[in-house]
């Protein structure tokens, strides 16, 4: 039986969640998935089950109300104790690799963070994206059970036609130590009314070409045009052009639109990085040397200045307007 870290709201499961439980079943064989998800998991039950886990369980426990990652990682180890699995998955968000290493400290065993892929085995043999995902290792790993995460957009949610999860509740034994460390607020971003980067089925984002702050305007009316959030390079970040909330990237948001456009954007290992997830990359850039041409699907070699107002003169005559 293979464990596999959740997150759920308001009877859905999170994204990232649903790869996880995908990736768990092709580790799986025959082995059953079970869920762990922090809370009441009832709604969510046909969603999991859904995804493949048979059996859900709900942790309870009147002190994680909000996040707490070295608690979220004692029900894990928890868990462990008492079902023996041979493997604990966890989505390779911030969130889950963080729960993870506490995991791995807590039983004193390696874990493997961003996974590709995985050969059931003993030790198990896994393929994971280092160095920002300039290469792909691959290495064994040793360790009872097996403890790794998944690489975000690597593996497709599919359906199984499974029935409800069983739910279960389990509770925690928890000290003060455990709960040391909490989430005590929640800001939601301003996306001004639009679209998440991470939801979005289109982003433009722009870099070092864009030139300044007010360099974005063109890129903001294109997003307009087409529904799309707008994103940004580090270099525009580190500059004060835009929000780090706006980042694309390693050290910032990792996305998997249907479209990525990159304009004026070198294409740094840590920038492809948060982009790789998309289904197609066009490139606007001067230089046709860029690092992120050789990345892209399509690519326009000339000023973003001229070719994204253009591109939205286009969009709006298709259209009528």
């Amino acid at each position: 039986m293979l464990l596999v870290l959740v997150d759920h709201q308001d009877g859905g499961v999170d994204d990232l969640s649903l790869q996880a439980l995908a990736f768990a079943r092709g580790l799986a064989g025959g082995d059953e998935v079970h869920a762990v998800a922090v809370g009441d998991a009832s709604a969510a039950a046909a969603a999991l089950g859904d995804a493949g886990a048979t059996r859900a369980y709900a942790v309870r426990h009147d002190d994680l109300g909000t996040f707490s990652p070295t608690a979220w990682a004692r029900c894990l180890v928890q868990l462990v104790e008492r079902l023996s699995p041979t493997a604990v998955i966890a989505p390779g968000s911030e969130r889950g690799n963080e729960v993870m290493a506490h995991v791995g400290a807590i039983l004193d065993q390696p874990m493997a963070a961003n996974c590709t892929q995985a050969s059931a085995g003993s030790p198990v043999t896994v393929t994971r994206v280092r160095w920002g995902g300039s290469l792909l290792e691959q290495a064994a790993l040793h360790g009872d059970p097996a403890l790794l995460t998944v690489t975000p957009h690597t593996v497709e949610p599919a359906s199984t036609g499974g029935g409800e999860a069983a739910v279960e509740e389990f509770v925690p034994e928890l000290d003060e130590a455990d709960l040391a460390v909490r989430v005590s607020e929640r800001i939601q971003a301003d996306t001004g009314g639009g679209v998440s980067l991470a939801d979005a089925k289109v982003v433009i984002s722009g870099g070092r070409g864009t030139g300044s702050a007010e360099g974005f305007a063109p890129i903001e009316e294109l997003a307009g045009l087409l529904g799309a959030a707008v994103g940004c390079s580090r270099a525009v970040t580190i500059a004060g052009w835009r929000p780090h909330t706006d980042q694309v990237g390693q050290t910032g948001t990792k996305i998997a639109p249907d479209i990525y456009i990159a304009c004026g954007i070198s294409g740094a290992t840590q920038h492809m990085a948060g982009c790789k997830g998309a289904k197609a990359i066009l490139a606007i850039n001067t230089d046709p040397e860029a690092s992120i041409i050789a990345n892209a699907d399509y690519a326009v070699i000339g000023d973003l200045h001229e070719v994204v107002p253009a591109i939205s003169t286009e969009v709006r005559k298709a259209r009528g307007a």
